[in-house]
């Protein structure tokens, strides 16, 4: 019986090293693991600070080298090819004392490494690539700004009988022409049309960046909203509004004006499509001081810019008038020419 015991005894002490071995030499034999399509997202911050990469609340990092224990970067590779986890880091703009308006530069490997995220894995950070992004603060102000109301696909609401209030306070850049915005589904659309509908509206500061106002609006929309109907419009006029600093000095070739005033689709009431076509202009094209700046060739001197659809003001408050596709307004191409040396007529040719 002793015997025996013995030998179980050293069976099991030689089980028990060979193991230990085993795990001490897999854990110290690091191995590399190459991932991608890491993302580095702005963390919520300052009110009045609007941080951004450029402009963009994200980033992607291509290629991250991660080193660690075979058996972690074995389960940290499964899980990430699964989908159970993604690489995802955040920035802390006070934390990395970007917390003033400016451009910094982010050092990327330096975030990694320092990352709950990473210290969860227990993995080390060799390298990634790109190793620098700007990352960009900017300081935002409180404004009153107008709402706008459209719906889930984007497009805007027609019939909004009245916003309560019209107005509401949000921090946006100082120079900023930005409104707010309330997106309303089809449910929505209707409880507004038979009583309120309740929403909170926010403001789009860049793609995929926006901000919340600190409060509500009641909308109402008339339950008649769906009489704006298509209307074409045909031999639209097109008004030049020149700047004071250059009346006299310039004159504007519109290079495309028949592609411009060609026929366009709106949405409106009898009533406001007649006002529209009975204005003595129904397009405005704005010059600006900027425009006379010149290029090296005769190419760059060519300007371009969206005209201003000039619908009646009273049909515009009460959502009687719009393009029936906003994002298509027409684009025209002109370039300036000093009247010193301007022919007697156009070409109107691009």
């Amino acid at each position: 019986m002793t015997l025996r015991k013995i030998k179980f005894g050293k069976i099991a002490v030689v089980i028990f090293l060979t193991v230990l071995i085993w795990v001490w030499m897999d854990m110290s034999l690091d191995v590399e693991l190459r991932v991608s399509n890491a993302t580095i997202m702005v963390a919520k911050s300052d009110p009045n600070l609007w941080v951004s990469f450029n402009g963009k609340s994200s980033v992607t990092i291509d290629d991250i080298e991660l080193k660690g224990p075979a058996t972690i970067t074995s389960e940290v590779n499964r899980k990430l090819k699964t989908g159970s986890q993604r690489l995802e880091f955040f920035l802390d703009a006070g934390a990395e004392a970007m917390d003033s308006p400016g451009e910094y530069s982010l050092d990327v490997l330096g975030l990694l490494r320092k990352s709950d995220l990473i210290r969860e894995f227990s993995l080390a950070v060799q390298s990634c690539d790109p190793k620098k992004l700007t990352v960009s603060v900017v300081e935002l102000f409180k404004k009153s700004l107008d709402i706008e109301c459209f719906d889930e696909n984007g497009t805007p609401l027609v019939g909004v009988k009245s916003i309560e209030p019209s107005k509401v306070d949000m921090y946006v850049p100082i120079d900023s022409r930005l409104k707010a915005q309330v997106k309303l589904t089809q449910i929505e659309i209707e409880q507004a049309r038979s009583s309120v509908a309740v929403k909170t509206p926010y403001v789009v500061l860049a793609a995929g960046q926006t901000k919340q106002a600190g409060r509500t609006v009641e909308i109402k929309i008339s339950p008649e909203a769906d009489s704006l109907i298509k209307h074409t419009i045909i031999g639209a006029k097109l008004a030049i509004a020149l700047s004071m600093n250059l009346q006299g000095e310039y004159k504007v070739d519109v290079t495309n004006n028949d592609n411009v005033v060609s026929s366009f689709t709106i949405l409106a009431t009898d009533d406001a499509k007649e006002a529209y076509e009975n204005q003595p202009v129904q397009m405005i094209l704005f010059i600006l001081d900027d425009d006379k700046k010149k290029g090296p060739d005769e190419e760059q001197q060519r300007k371009e810019r969206k005209v201003v659809y000039n619908f009646p003001e009273e049909f515009v408050r009460r959502n009687e008038i719009m393009l029936e596709d906003p994002q298509q307004a027409a684009v025209a191409k002109f370039k300036l020419i000093p009247l010193s040396s301007a022919p007697t007529s156009s070409s109107g040719t691009e």
